[in-house]
């Protein structure tokens, strides 16, 4: 065994001495092969799991057990955790997971901070610790707006770049719930160019009701 690994198993083992004491599921992961090297009890329960056929899954546990839509906002901000190598900084996204509870999607908080470092001085282990939200509480309900304003914006964000400078500014006025002529009057046009701003925005965006102009409103900021 290298000192690497002798360093690693022994950072493992002080996690894992302590990790059912903690109210959330404790996992380390070994950056460079993207495997899970270690896992507390309560999350391979949760799978359905050993620590073995996990760690034999390799890269695969993350398209087998976690929402991959999640996955496209999560994955850069822990890549560039790793890319700074800074091992105070902690970051903290939310996480969609299959567990034996529910055959539904359940949701995760999770913070996630740098562990140990290999000989080469390049990060090795990630540990990252992952609560369920419950959901008797009225804190879903508010994750799963952001989730869904989230993948929104992902879905449309091609369409929206379509619009002008000018357009947004009209569309902003629009979702405040402002008329033609009031539009023209705080952007100091006519009310037939701003009426016309108007009849372009809903039709570059598919839009046919104030809702919809909303959605797109409030999913870039504008509101």
């Amino acid at each position: 065994m290298t000192t690497e690994q002798q360093r690693m198993q022994d950072c493992i083992a002080a996690i894992a001495s302590t990790a059912d004491f903690h109210p959330g599921i404790l996992i380390v992961h070994h950056i460079p092969s993207t495997t899970v090297a270690y896992m507390s009890r309560r999350g391979l329960q949760l799978l359905g799991i050993t620590a073995e056929e996990l760690q034999a899954l390799g890269a695969d546990y993350h398209q087998r057990f976690f929402n991959p839509e999640d996955a496209a906002e999560y994955a850069p901000k822990l890549w560039a955790l790793v890319a700074q190598n800074d091992f105070e900084q902690v970051i903290s996204f939310f996480q969609q997971v299959r567990t034996l509870e529910s055959p539904d999607w359940s949701l995760y908080l999770s913070a996630a901070r740098l562990l140990l470092r290999g000989d080469d001085g390049l990060p090795l282990l990630l540990l990252s610790n992952s609560c369920a939200i419950d959901p008797s509480s009225h804190i879903p309900l508010k994750v799963q707006r952001l989730v869904d304003e989230n993948n929104f914006l992902r879905q449309h964000a091609a369409t929206f770049a379509s619009l002008t400078g000018r357009e947004r500014e009209v569309l902003r006025l629009l979702a405040l719930g402002h008329s033609a002529p009031e539009i023209a009057k705080v952007l100091f046009i006519s009310a037939q160019t701003a009426e016309t701003h108007r009849r372009n925005i809903r039709q570059k965006l598919g839009a046919e009701s104030a809702f919809e102009l909303g959605q797109f409103a409030r999913a870039f900021d504008l509101i």
